[in-house]
């Protein structure tokens, strides 16, 4: 069996797993309560793509939202209003969303070529030597890309030529959700095997190698420990999540750990100059001080609901969960100050800040835009 369909094997093995390993009856979620409306929010806009799924991520770039559907739709809209500026449909099924400078965007499809497009028009198309699950990043005139068997390559945003390629070894089972991948300064970092990784953007030289979490399981589903998306930058310090075992905090122009702290978490942590946000498998919601880890404070007032990953919003913090709620938190406790309700549908992807307009897209292809008053 080759290498790509070992990975392919073992993900869709993993799937299996954790379908059958639920308990009798699951643990019931925490009374909501009524809506707190502590801060006045005003829904500016909604749009659509199609159906989509997890990882399917909207990026706002240039002033205007990017998004995409599974079925193959992929659309820009104005930030401030939701007004269409092009929508294209490929007309094949995409394996997660969007990336874009504003200029170029790139998606991947489901039978793994990766596409750019340049006001609703297709430029150039590569194929890919493994699937992915982690949109496309476009940055500094490069599309960089993170397959499923571990590998960063980077083309070029004009033309689609390979500019290089970086395979780390690792073990095989891989996460069918998007990996850390992010732009950081001069900095590529990218999530591999528990481990964040920087590299030369021009080039592919690694440059440094910071552990975030080993994988410690007697099983390949339990040793898993990929690091995932989204990342938490505040400056030059960039706080990520290893997924089911660890937080922690790099120092990037230095290539240096700031801190670790095991954590149960599946989902991605972002937050703000002081504080990192963070949700953990059972709906616990917890913060860490940014500057040494040290827990700041938790609450479990949305135990046991499927939450996402945090985006911080100055005052407040915004967490999506799989029944298309919103909920807007105080920075300071983690307190309810305010719902929003969407279509009803999962809400699959982290919130999107596009200028003063906060975006989410649920599972029915559905972008609701508001602004906070």
């Amino acid at each position: 069996m080759s290498r790509r369909a070992a990975v392919l094997a073992l993900t869709l093995a993993a799937s299996v797993l954790a379908a059958c390993s639920s308990s009798p009856k699951p643990p019931q979620p925490a009374e909501l309560g009524p809506a707190t409306s502590l801060i006045g929010t005003r829904q500016i806009w909604t749009a659509s793509v199609g159906e989509a799924g997890t990882g399917f991520q909207p990026v706002a770039a240039g002033g205007r939202v990017m998004a995409a559907g599974a079925a193959g739709v992929v659309a820009a809209f104005d930030q401030a209003t939701g007004a269409e500026a092009w929508r294209v449909d490929l007309r094949t099924r995409l394996s997660a969303g969007v990336g874009s400078d504003g200029q170029t965007t790139a998606v991947i499809t489901a039978d793994n070529l990766l596409l750019a497009i340049a006001d609703g028009k297709e430029r150039w198309r590569v194929r890919l030597g493994a699937r992915s699950f982690t949109p496309p990043l476009v940055a500094g005139g490069r599309v960089f890309v993170f397959t499923a068997d571990r590998s960063v390559t980077a083309y070029d945003a004009a033309n689609g030529a390979r500019l290089w390629a970086q395979t780390r070894t690792a073990d095989p089972l891989v996460l069918s959700r998007p990996a850390a991948l992010a732009a950081v300064g001069d900095t590529l970092v990218a999530g591999v095997s528990g481990r964040l990784v920087g590299f030369n953007p021009d080039n592919g030289a690694v440059r440094w190698e910071v552990p975030i979490a080993s994988a410690r399981g007697t099983n390949e589903v339990e040793r898993l420990v990929d690091i995932v998306a989204p990342v938490g930058r505040a400056g030059g310090n960039v706080c990520v999540r290893a997924y089911g075992a660890a937080v922690g905090c790099v120092d990037v122009q230095r290539g240096q750990p700031v801190w670790t702290r095991a954590a149960q978490g599946t989902a991605g942590v972002h937050g703000d100059d002081r504080l990192v946000f963070g949700t953990e498998s059972d709906g616990t919601l917890l913060a860490w001080r940014r500057d040494s880890g040290e827990p700041a404070w938790r609450n479990e007032h949305l135990k046991h609901h499927p939450l996402g990953a945090p985006l911080a919003l100055g005052r407040v913090f915004a967490v999506a969960d799989g029944n298309g709620l919103v909920h807007l938190l105080s920075r300071e406790d983690g307190s309810e100050m305010a719902r929003l309700s969407t279509d009803g549908s999962a809400i699959v992807a982290t919130p999107v800040l596009a200028g003063d307009a906060l975006v989410v897209m649920t599972s029915r292809g559905n972008l609701h835009a508001w602004r906070p008053q």
